[in-house]
């Protein structure tokens, strides 16, 4: 297992720290962060399969991106197997931004998904266009 780096930032609930796996960086892999027991996923983690522990929390970060005129949101993410990775909140935001948390409730395999579509500005046409957002999470 590689060392870790500790990164910290500062937003509206205070200081956070958060721990970075290199050696996921050095597999290859979009590393994800882990905040005091929880995994947090984002938009960089999309097609990956990760590992869980079983009691912990998964939360799902994916925010809005705004290109050519469209603004791609996001619906709020859904485990496809609630049995093993359990439903605990969700929110989806004006901005278009969408988060979710999850519970590891048993050992397993669970997907999330989520789906990005385009809002287009005034005068303007989205392409007819829906992505997946995809995480395999196994659960141990």
């Amino acid at each position: 297992m590689g060392a870790t780096k500790w990164s910290t930032a500062f937003g509206a609930a205070g200081l956070v720290l958060v721990a970075v796996a290199a050696s996921a960086t050095a597999q290859g892999q979009t590393p994800h962060a882990r905040l005091a027991g929880r995994m947090v996923l984002t938009n960089a983690d999309n097609g990956r399969t990760v590992p869980a522990s079983s009691g912990g929390d998964v939360e799902i970060r994916l925010t809005h991106t705004r290109e050519r005129g469209f603004t791609y949101t996001w619906t709020a993410p859904q485990s496809a197997d609630s049995a093993v990775l359990g439903h605990a909140s969700d929110a989806t935001y004006p901005s278009g931004d969408a988060t979710a948390v999850f519970h590891a409730a048993s050992p397993g395999t669970a997907t999330v998904t989520a789906q990005r579509r385009c809002l287009p500005d005034p005068g303007s046409l989205c392409p007819l266009l829906v992505e997946t957002w995809k995480v395999t999470i196994e659960v141990k």
